[in-house]
C-alpha cells in the first residue's frame, strides 16, 4: 500500500505563485509515474502535470509555462511549482502515482485558491 502525504496550497492572490509536495511511502522508482490533478466545484478531475521515471514531463495546455513539476529521489516527494497564477486555477489539487504492478494511488488533495 501506498500512501501520498501532500502540503502547501492556500490562498494567493491573482499572479502569485504556490508550490506544493507529495511525499510518497516507498521509493519513487518503483513508481511509473508521478503527476497532479485538479477537481473545480462542479467540474470533474483533469489531468494538471506528470513526471515519468525517466524524468521526462507533460503539462495540460491550461497550465503549460505556468506549472513546473519535479521530482526530488531523495526525499520521495513529487513537488509542484505554480506561478503567474489565475482564478481558474482554484480547485482541489491531488498527488497522483501509478505502479505498474498495482495501480493508482492518489492524496488526500490540498485546496488552492486564487482570489483578490
Amino acid at each position: 500500500q501506498v500512501q501520498l502525504v501532500e502540503s502547501g496550497g492556500g490562498l494567493v492572490q491573482p499572479g502569485g505563485s504556490l508550490s506544493f509536495s507529495c511525499a510518497a511511502s516507498g521509493s519513487i522508482f518503483s513508481f511509473s509515474t508521478m503527476g497532479w490533478f485538479r477537481q473545480a466545484p462542479g467540474k470533474q478531475r483533469e489531468f494538471v502535470a506528470v513526471i515519468v521515471r525517466d524524468g521526462s514531463t507533460n503539462y495540460a495546455d491550461s497550465v503549460k509555462g505556468r506549472f513546473t513539476i519535479s521530482r526530488d529521489n531523495a526525499k520521495n516527494t513529487v513537488d509542484l511549482q505554480m506561478n503567474s497564477l489565475k482564478p481558474e486555477d482554484t480547485a482541489l489539487y491531488f498527488c497522483n502515482v501509478f505502479r505498474i504492478t498495482t495501480g493508482n494511488y492518489w492524496g488526500q488533495g490540498t485546496q488552492v485558491t486564487v482570489s483578490s
